[in-house]
């Protein structure tokens, strides 16, 4: 039986929304994803705390508890719960601000009692709201605290907003891990780049002797990320009084900042700045017509090496009405024949998702078929708008490369 990539195949009817805006949003410079996969590592409290170290090195700070079910970062910043934002006179939300940081959470628009009781696609409504429907005004780093799992709001996330990179926490026993690794094959997957895992709860000493002690284990996120090739930005101490200034609303980045866990995360936040200024991404968010062209995306083949990724693509081209030519990060090139591409739609309406069993028949797709728009989602994938009406299918930039390849081989063959 084929497996389906949900990433790849929305359901039936679904359409992901195109990437907000035409770069990053305006004012922001960079959008960062804290999660974990995970529960209970305390992803909410370095979220809170990696932002204000961020802002202690002059840099601007907006931070989302994008954990629309669960909100925990006013009660950590010491926000009123049940009191909604004032709003400016297009209807942009204006942010609270505490200790310099400015804050949109679902826990300012409901009470510590009162639970948001919705459906997935609500939890997405309220997510693009709390990002492009907010007057942040001039950002360096927009944080977004994520909720556990790989479910809506991280494909959400990846799908439309144009994120910089993504940071993991986990603690360091198995259990842990594991699921972390999970959460970090998925940003992997959409090609969210991974700037770096954090190490939470790492050792525990004793006020009172100086004895450490290794609760949860120790080192296993350093470990991960020497297994897996991606940066290790530090490990956090598992401290006392990080829970006393997380409940009191004064976190411990401005309540102690001479204390060991201060120290920790005014590195973690050096490390992570100089990833994010690492991890380039060459394409832009685009919508492309493609009759006329307008909103073409970038062909840069100065941005080519020889060691490049084969699924990163650094331009792409309407080489005439009926071919969209996809130039690879590591040179090749692929031209592809619009309506091969319309036939190789993998979205619900196209293909079984249980058994991979084709259900579009080649003969109903009309020999003129061609795109009426390009979009592309997130980092990993474009949408096309076609003139027969269809639109669900998610192009993935691997599906795309294998789909070039394949079509190489048949030229090949017929010659």
């Amino acid at each position: 039986m084929q497996k389906t990539d949900p990433a790849q195949k929305p359901a039936q009817g679904a359409r992901p929304q195109p990437a907000i805006g035409s770069g990053k949003l305006p004012g922001i410079r960079h959008l960062i994803a804290v999660g974990s996969g995970k529960g209970g590592v305390g992803k909410s409290t370095v979220s809170v705390n990696l932002a204000l170290a961020l802002q202690q090195r002059g840099a601007r700070i907006g931070l989302v508890d994008a954990d629309i079910l669960g909100p925990s970062i006013p009660g950590m910043l010491g926000i009123p719960t049940g009191e909604p934002p004032a709003m400016t006179a297009d209807n942009r939300m204006i942010p609270a601000q505490r200790h310099g940081l400015r804050v949109v959470s679902m826990g300012m628009l409901t009470g510590d009692d009162q639970p948001a009781v919705l459906r997935g696609p609500m939890v997405g409504k309220y997510l693009k709201m709390f990002v492009d429907g907010v007057q942040w005004g001039e950002l360096d780093y927009l944080i977004l605290d994520l909720p556990p799992g790989t479910g809506d709001t991280q494909l959400t996330l990846a799908q439309s907003m144009p994120l910089s990179g993504v940071v993991i926490v986990t603690t360091p026993q198995a259990v842990s891990l594991k699921i972390a690794r999970r959460g970090l094959r998925m940003f992997e997957k959409v090609q969210v780049p991974i700037l770096g895992i954090v190490e939470n709860m790492w050792t525990f000493t004793c006020p009172h002797c100086g004895e450490t002690t290794d609760i949860f284990r120790h080192g296993g996120g350093e470990l991960m990320s020497e297994e897996l090739g991606v940066p290790f930005l530090g490990a956090l101490p598992l401290a006392a009084e990080v829970v006393t200034c997380g409940d009191e609303g004064r976190p411990i980045v401005v309540a102690q900042p001479a204390s060991l866990s201060a120290r920790v995360y005014a590195a973690i936040a050096d490390a992570l700045v100089e990833q994010v200024h690492a991890a380039v991404t060459v394409l832009k968010p685009f919508v492309w017509k493609w009759d006329s062209n307008e909103g073409a995306p970038a062909w840069m083949e100065g941005a080519v090496q020889p060691a490049g990724a084969r699924t990163v693509p650094v331009g792409l081209l309407r080489r005439d009405l009926r071919t969209l030519s996809l130039l690879w990060e590591d040179g090749h090139r692929d031209d592809l024949d619009v309506r091969d591409l319309r036939l190789a739609c993998r979205c619900a309406l196209c293909l079984e998702e249980m058994s991979g069993r084709k259900l579009l028949d080649p003969r109903t797709v009309r020999a003129d078929v061609s795109p009426r728009q390009i979009t592309s989602i997130g980092n990993y994938a474009i949408q096309f708008d076609w003139n027969d009406g269809h639109n669900s299918g998610i192009y993935a930039f691997n599906d795309l490369r294998a789909l070039g390849e394949r079509a190489g081989l048949q030229s090949v063959e017929d010659v």
